[in-house]
């Protein structure tokens, strides 16, 4: 069994970064590697602005780091109601994985970040959803079990952990979030042990 949940992200200015690793806090309480894997930035939706290599951070993904893991959890600030280009021009070239099934049957989940409270969290979540879809995955909500998800006056959504970055509080997560944060990485650990034993 592969025994790391990558968590691949897109993060400007660091709060959907902050939700990377605090997924990844909740994957390994549950015993399993978190591989954090980011994207680099684009410019005229073409040509890659940055080095291959990061000068710091968390590395650029591979795209064998979605052939050997167990999960993915795939996070985007929201532009629009869509997850940022970045994001989405690696998805968009992932067409070899596609064909050869690499990501068929593995479980995923989907996080996002807005700067206002009706930013477009939610159809960011389902959009991030389809490719992954496609790619044969199975999708990983929050269920309404999680009480955070009823006391929430920040982020939050059954579709995937959400975060809102307003004012001052910027990349600092509510307690509800972080909380929210925390189970989607359990839950999409535990979901990765339950389908590798079957």
């Amino acid at each position: 069994m592969n025994k790391h949940i990558l968590i691949l992200y897109y993060s400007r200015h660091g709060a959907t970064k902050a939700m990377a690793n605090r997924i990844a806090q909740g994957v390994e309480s549950k015993g399993m590697q978190a591989k954090l894997r980011t994207v680099p930035e684009i410019s005229n939706g073409i040509d890659f602005s940055q080095a291959s290599v990061p000068d710091e951070g968390d590395l650029f993904v591979q795209k064998d780091d979605l052939k050997t893991c167990a999960g993915l959890a795939l996070g985007s600030p929201t532009r629009f109601g869509n997850m940022a280009s970045a994001l989405k021009y690696f998805l968009d070239s992932t067409s070899s994985q596609w064909l050869s099934g690499a990501l068929v049957d593995k479980p995923a989940s989907v996080f996002t970040s807005t700067g206002s409270m009706h930013g477009g969290q939610e159809s960011t979540l389902l959009s991030m959803m389809l490719p992954l879809l496609h790619h044969g995955m199975v999708i990983a909500g929050l269920p309404y079990t999680h009480p955070e998800l009823h006391s929430t006056t920040t982020g939050g959504s059954p579709y995937g952990a959400t975060h809102y970055a307003h004012g001052e509080k910027g990349n600092k997560l509510s307690d509800d979030e972080r909380a929210l944060c925390f189970a989607q990485g359990q839950r999409l650990a535990a979901i990765a042990q339950k389908l590798a034993s079957q």
